[in-house]
């Protein structure tokens, strides 16, 4: 028998943007470019820490995504 134990891992409501990229797979050039585009804004895609580095809200990207994703269908073309 096994004593290993299974160990569930969620990501946080906020993650570094290295680890935004392995999770949407999106680059980390694509994610900042997004952010210094304004494609992605403060306080919905990503936040400042109080250390000044920069965390993408899986939730915002999700809700951007299923915008994007709305817009196409509504103008009928396909993703």
């Amino acid at each position: 028998m096994s004593t290993d134990t299974a160990i569930l891992v969620a990501p946080a409501q906020y993650v570094t943007i290295a680890l935004a990229a392995a999770i949407t797979g999106y680059s980390e050039v694509a994610i900042r470019r997004k952010i210094e585009d304004g494609k992605w804004l403060s306080g919905r895609e990503y936040v400042k820490a109080p250390d000044g580095r920069v965390l993408i809200s899986l939730k915002g990207y999700e809700r951007w995504a299923e915008r994007a994703a709305e817009l196409r269908s509504a103008s009928g073309r396909s993703a």
